[in-house]
């Protein structure tokens, strides 16, 4: 068989490789110019850790690649159609050599902004920059007027010109191999390079995904340990200024105009009668607690969708939930409490940090991460180890780079937890979750210091999975679940009893929101809103409150309570 013409497609897919390869190489380098240039000093026990450090190069690559794979994706398309005519020309050559220098040359000059750009606001370059342009003759006398700023243009300008030198070198060569490829083509041939071009192609899709998960990659992928700055380090700036503008584009992310602020604090002032605290805020008010702080650990378990309507204790009669029925009676308890929203994330940065939930806003998943003050940080600041667990994967809703930016110190999800007992989409099951956290908890306690330790489950959401050796008494599947959420929580406090920090620890369990429960009686059911909370401890005595309160009520109280 004379001149298989996948050999003219082997020439297309090693030019567009090497291409590839460069264009990572040359990212690399802004990646480590900003390593080397930014004025941060690593905490003692990371400054030697090479190993924990190149962690945010290899991230880095990951994100880097993503970008690359959108930008290979139509040159390949048009060069696989190309060999699969056994087709080539000069024409082709330019073509990909011109595409690839206008969308690296884009890609780099933001690259090298963002090295700047990260130095004085240490956060990865985002749609801020957009408010900028306004202001163009100002923006040019900083970039040129500010002689640190040299640097990274020229080093901006220098990838450029060496880019598309060696794309253009690139093209030539393998162009000359190309034409030299044979002019006749087999059926065989066309088969051969049908299948090459396809795998090729799905590589690239997958590239641009980023992961095998049920979701693309967000940003969330790039945070894997404590330290903020190598977090952000792995995070590729054309990425994150893509999806942060992205982000600021969706319906639900675009400015409320509500109310003027001045409107908002004196309606605030008059309905809470606040007064505030001068050279604090207009609206806060001190609260000082009663005797000393006692610093005990804190366990919060958010169950999923549990409204107050699935609890004997308010009506139910189906006796889904005996456990939570008895803990209600021997805990600290809330008959009028309501979530935030309707969504889990509503839930935790309300529950956390005192957040109201914001129409359809979800503040954890924007690529850029906003920091708040809360339950989280003020322990922290307090020597508190901050723990959070979830069943599901770190970056589902962006979890893993929110809760780490806003004092969390570990996060434990679905990675960390053995391939088998992943359930479904959602993770492992809830009494796994529990298992897993124990020994962890017993770890931290030995320390001395104190821990905060936040549960999510997940059982009660669905598609609902129930395991083998549990046994309801229901034979429905909604009303099984609901049982299997409630004996998780009791075999959970059943082996906590047994911990010798036990009696040292507030646990407090609430609903991360509700559920639709029986027969809706409005347009905006009770039972989505109406949620349990009870905290139990040793020497918190059981009752009953009666009055209205909400997740944002949470973390004050507590705080009052520890610090």
């Amino acid at each position: 068989m004379k001149g298989i013409s996948i050999k003219r497609f082997e020439c297309y897919l090693l030019y567009l490789l090497s291409i590839h390869v460069a264009a990572l190489f040359i990212f690399f380098i802004f990646r480590f110019t900003l390593f080397c240039s930014i004025d941060y000093q690593f905490p003692a026990e990371i400054k030697g850790d090479v190993l924990l450090q190149s962690g945010a190069f290899l991230r880095g690559l990951w994100f880097d690649n993503v970008i690359a794979c959108y930008i290979l994706l139509l040159p390949l398309v048009v060069l696989w159609i190309a060999a699969l005519c056994n087709y080539t020309a000069k024409w082709l050559f330019r073509f990909t050599t011109v595409y690839f220098s206008c969308f690296y040359s884009v890609s780099f000059v933001i690259a090298a902004a963002n090295i700047p750009y990260f130095e004085y606001f240490f956060k990865t370059i985002n749609s801020s920059i957009y408010n900028w342009f306004g202001y163009g003759g100002t923006t040019a006398g900083l970039m040129f007027g500010e002689s640190s700023y040299y640097f990274p243009i020229f080093l901006g300008l220098l990838s450029i010109v060496a880019f598309v030198w060696g794309a253009s070198s690139l093209a030539s060569y393998f162009y000359r191999r190309a034409e030299k490829a044979a002019l006749q083509i087999s059926l065989l041939s066309r088969v051969a390079v049908l299948v090459a071009g396809a795998i090729c192609i799905g590589l690239c899709l997958f590239g641009i995904r980023g992961r095998m998960g049920y979701n693309p990659i967000k940003v969330s992928q790039a945070y894997y340990c404590e330290d903020p700055f190598l977090n952000q380090l792995g995070v590729n700036p054309v990425f994150n200024l893509l999806t942060s503008t992205l982000d600021d584009n969706r319906k639900e992310n675009r400015t409320l105009h509500l109310m003027s602020e001045e409107d908002a604090l004196s309606k605030v002032q008059k309905y809470l009668h606040r007064q505030g605290i001068d050279r604090l805020s207009p609206i806060a008010r001190k609260v000082e607690r009663e005797g000393t702080p006692n610093r005990r650990n804190v366990v919060l378990v958010f169950m999923e969708s549990m409204s107050a309507n699935l609890m004997g204790t308010f009506g139910s009669d189906k006796k889904l939930t005996p456990y939570l029925d008895s803990l209600y009676q021997q805990s600290l308890s809330f008959s009028h409490f309501y979530s935030s929203g309707i969504h889990t994330n509503h839930g935790i940065y309300s529950t956390l940090y005192s957040f109201p939930a914001i129409m359809k806003r979800n503040a954890m998943k924007g690529s850029v991460i906003p920091v708040y003050s809360g339950l989280p940080t003020v322990l922290q600041e307090n020597g508190y180890c901050n723990l959070f667990f979830m069943t599901h994967e770190s970056q589902y809703d962006n979890m893993n780079a929110f809760l780490r930016t806003n004092g969390f110190d570990e996060i434990y999800a679905q990675e960390n937890y053995p391939s088998e007992k992943v359930v479904n989409s959602f993770g492992v099951q809830d009494d796994f979750m529990y298992q897993y956290a124990l020994p962890i908890l017993n770890e931290r306690a030995g320390t001395g210091n104190p821990f905060f330790s936040v549960l999510l489950s997940i059982s009660n959401h669905p598609p609902y999975v129930i395991p083998p050796y549990f046994h309801p008494h229901s034979d429905v599947l909604e009303e099984q679940i609901v049982e299997y959420a409630d004996w998780s929580i009791r075999q959970f406090m059943q082996a906590a009893e047994k911990q010798p920090w036990f009696d040292n620890t507030i646990f407090v369990f609430l609903g991360d929101h509700g559920k639709m429960v029986g027969t809706p009686e409005c347009e905006m059911p009770q039972s989505y809103n109406h949620i349990p909370l009870m905290i139990y401890g040793k020497d918190i005595k059981p009752g009953v409150y009666d009055g209205f309160g909400g997740q944002v009520d949470v973390s004050p109280n507590l705080l009052a309570e520890l610090i």
